[in-house]
C-alpha cells in the first residue's frame, strides 16, 4: 500500500537530515512512513503508490479553495509566462497590497516577504525599532517561525527569560524572550512586573501550533491593556489565522485588534509568500521611509502576487463562504465526538471558520501544558488508521486541521464512516 513512499522515505534521508524539509513531515509524532505526494486535485492527494486521500491539511492552510483551483493556477500560469522573478517592483504588490489594506481599520500598510518566519521576524525588529526596547513576550507553544529569538524553552520561574531550546541558539539571542503561559493573566502581568523594558507581545490570537486553542477575550483584552500602559506593541500572527478564522481572521471576530499583523499562507494561495502589516505612522519607520532595514529579494514575488489576489478576490466576492466551511468543520468535529462518546473515548472538539482543532483528553485544553497531557498515543493510532482508509489529518496531535470548498458533506460522511469503525477498537 505504501511501498513505493517507504523506498522514495528511505532514498530522501540519504539525502536530506530526516528525509524531510521540515521536520513535522516526517511523521515523527504518529509513527510511519510519510506518503510522497505526487499530485493535488481539489480536495484530494495522491500519493506516488496511488492511494488517494481527502485532505484535511490543505497545505498547512492556504489552500481555502483545495489543490488546482482553476482561477488560480491560470493566474499562476500567465504570471509566470512573464517571469518568475524581477527583483524590482512590480503592480501586483500595490494590488495585493490594497485588497488587504481596505479590509482592515487598523492597517495602512504592507510590506511582503516570502514566508510566515519572516513576517514575525521583521515585524519584532519594526516593534524594537519603534518602541526603543529590547525585551519581547511570547507564549508557550504558539509557535512563530524558528528565528533564533523565538526558539526558547521555559524557565523555572513562572515568568522567566527563555532559554535556547535548540541547538545553534546562542543564550545572548534569547535572553531578551519573556515566555508565558497561554490564556494565564497573572503570568502574564508578572512578565511586565519582571521587565520595564518590553517592546511587544506576540501572539497568536487563535493558537494553531497546539491544536487549536483560541485565546480568551479577557485574556487578549489585557494583553492589549498590559501594551498601552506600558508603551509596548501588539503583535497578532496570523500567519495561520489571517483569512482562515474569518474573511479578516482572527481580527475579524475579536474585539481586541493589535497594532501590527502578520500573515502568510493564505495570501499566497500556496506560494511561498508572508506579510507584516500596521498603521501607516507604525510602518513608516521601515526602510526606505525609515531607519528600520529588512529587505529581500524574492519579497512580492510576482506568481505568488498574482496567486494571492486571484484568492482574496474570490473570498470577497463570495461572504458566506466562512459559514459553509464552517459548518462543514463543525459536522466533522461533532461527529468525531459524537462517535467517541459512543465508544466512551473523551474527545475534545472545536473550530474557528475553517480551521478546527480534536484532542483525545477529558477537559478542553486552554494551554501548552494541558495539550502535553492529552492521549498522543490514541491520537497516533487513529491517524495511522485514518491513513489507511484515505484520509490526510494533521500528522500531529499539535497541529490545527483545514477545510477546503472542495471536501463535500458526503467526503465527511464517508470519513465518520471510517471513524466510527476505528473507534471501536481505538
Amino acid at each position: 500500500m505504501f511501498e513505493k513512499s517507504i523506498k522514495a522515505y528511505e532514498e530522501a534521508c540519504e539525502v536530506i537530515p530526516g528525509g524531510v524539509d521540515s521536520p513535522v513531515r516526517a511523521f515523527k509524532s504518529v509513527g510511519g512512513t510519510p506518503p510522497f505526494i505526487e499530485k493535488g486535485k481539489g480536495a484530494y492527494l495522491y500519493d506516488i503508490d496511488g492511494n488517494r486521500y481527502v485532505d484535511f491539511v490543505q497545505s498547512w492552510g492556504p489552500l481555502i479553495f483545495g489543490h488546482c483551483d482553476k482561477d488560480i493556477e491560470d493566474a499562476v500560469i500567465e504570471t509566470a509566462k512573464k517571469g518568475l522573478s524581477f527583483g524590482a517592483p512590480t503592480l501586483l504588490e500595490t494590488q495585493l497590497a490594497n485588497e488587504i489594506v481596505e479590509m482592515f481599520d487598523n492597517i495602512g500598510k504592507v510590506r511582503f516577504v516570502s514566508s510566515g518566519t519572516e513576517a514575525v521576524m521583521s515585524a519584532i525588529r519594526l516593534a524594537r525599532g519603534v518602541t526603543g526596547k529590547n525585551d519581547i513576550v511570547k507564549f508557550e507553544g504558539c509557535y512563530h517561525g524558528h528565528s533564533d529569538s523565538l526558539l526558547v524553552q521555559a524557565g523555572s520561574g513562572m515568568a522567566t527569560f527563555g532559554s535556547p531550546s535548540s541547538p545553534g541558539v546562542p543564550a545572548d539571542l534569547t535572553k531578551h524572550t519573556l515566555l508565558c503561559e497561554y490564556n494565564n493573566i497573572e503570568n502574564l502581568k508578572k512578565c511586565f512586573e519582571d521587565s520595564s523594558d518590553i517592546a511587544c507581545i506576540i501572539i497568536e490570537p487563535i493558537a494553531g501550533n497546539m491544536g487549536l486553542v483560541p485565546a480568551s477575550d479577557e485574556f487578549l483584552a489585557t494583553c492589549r491593556e498590559l501594551c498601552d500602559k506600558n508603551g509596548a506593541l501588539l503583535i497578532f500572527d496570523e500567519v495561520m489565522s489571517g483569512f482562515r478564522a474569518s474573511l479578516k481572521g482572527a481580527s475579524g471576530i475579536l474585539k481586541t485588534q493589535a497594532d501590527i499583523l502578520t500573515f502568510g499562507k493564505v495570501i499566497g494561495a500556496g506560494m511561498p509568500v508572508g506579510a507584516f502589516a500596521a498603521s501607516k505612522q507604525i510602518m513608516s519607520n521601515l526602510s526606505p521611509e525609515g531607519k528600520i532595514y529588512q529587505a529581500g529579494t524574492l519579497s512580492g514575488n510576482p506568481v505568488a502576487m498574482a496567486a494571492g489576489l486571484v484568492s482574496l478576490k474570490k473570498l470577497k466576492a463570495n461572504p458566506n463562504i466562512y459559514d459553509e466551511l464552517n459548518q462543514k468543520a463543525l459536522k466533522l468535529v461533532n461527529g468525531l465526538k459524537q462517535i467517541a462518546n459512543e465508544n466512551n473515548i473523551p474527545l475534545q472538539v472545536d473550530t474557528r471558520g475553517s480551521m478546527f482543532g480534536f484532542f483525545f483528553c477529558e477537559e478542553v485544553p486552554t494551554n501548552f501544558k494541558e495539550v502535553g497531557k492529552c492521549d498522543f498515543k490514541r491520537f497516533a493510532t487513529f491517524h495511522h488508521e485514518m491513513i489507511k482508509k484515505g484520509f490526510y489529518f494533521a500528522c500531529s496531535q499539535y497541529e490545527a486541521g483545514f477545510m477546503c470548498t472542495e471536501i463535500t458533506n458526503e467526503d465527511i460522511e464517508a470519513c465518520l464512516e471510517a471513524a466510527s469503525i476505528i473507534m471501536k477498537n481505538l
